[in-house]
């Protein structure tokens, strides 16, 4: 299946993380003009530099995308200079736990809302009156596989997640027949350097690899999967 995004602006929110920057390269390869926003100025010179040839259609800015103020200028500013956003990938998000929920601090509690689930809020908000004007769009958010398997431990990054993929779930029911599609994608732990150094016991065989999540982030915003709508995948590896 050939997937080309030649003349396409993809909007990818931590585009410089983990996974962000696989997908942000793998987008670039496909010849979509790829913006990104970031939180450290290292990361992103890291994209440009690893982007190599296709460095000159990859713009960046480093936003908090958890601001809806701050978020709406920055969309604002894609579509003046583009005119169009024709995929958002929002690969912002955190992770905490191993602690009780009685044990829980709140403000750990307040974080894991803001990364996990205001970001595709303010996200959404921003992008959806481009796309509804030109009746066409993909919003892939990237949730969990927390969303919908709830252990122990882990009730504010759960609860965060499984909100994320509610918001998206009823976006998509909102944007039915609109030429706007939504969907989310339910990774388990995926195959990063983080991950790695967080769990060094841990089979990385198993992990999904940030190169496979990308190549089902690209189907979902491609003219391939015009079909799949309000749907959670689940990316899960060999766990």
């Amino acid at each position: 299946m050939e997937i080309n995004f030649s003349g396409k602006v993809v909007l990818i929110a931590g585009g410089t993380g983990g996974l962000g920057n696989t997908v942000s390269l793998a987008f670039l390869k496909e010849g979509a003009k790829v913006v990104v926003t970031y939180r450290k100025e290292e990361e992103f010179a890291a994209l440009k530099q690893a982007a190599g040839s296709q460095a000159a259609a990859l713009e960046g800015e480093m936003v908090d995308v958890t601001d809806e103020r701050k978020t709406s200028e920055f969309v604002g500013g894609v579509v003046t200079r583009h005119g169009r956003v024709d995929a958002l990938v929002n690969s912002v998000g955190g992770y905490a736990g191993g602690v009780k929920l009685w044990d829980l601090e709140t403000k750990v509690f307040d974080t894991m809302l803001s990364l996990n689930l205001r970001s595709g809020y303010a996200l959404a908000r921003a992008v959806l009156p481009v796309m509804l004007k030109q009746r066409s769009g993909s919003i892939v958010n990237i949730a969990a596989k927390a969303a919908v398997d709830h252990g122990a431990g882990a009730s504010a990054y759960a609860a965060s997640k499984a909100a994320a993929v509610a918001l998206m779930d009823s976006l998509a029911a909102d944007v039915k027949g609109t030429g706007v599609r939504v969907n989310s994608i339910l990774p388990s732990i995926i195959d990063t350097a983080v991950n790695r150094k967080a769990m060094p016991d841990a089979d990385f065989s198993v992990w999904p690899k940030p190169e496979e999540i990308a190549q089902v982030v690209m189907f979902l915003c491609s003219d391939h999967a015009t079909v799949v709508h309000g749907a959670s995948v689940p990316v899960y590896g060999n766990s």
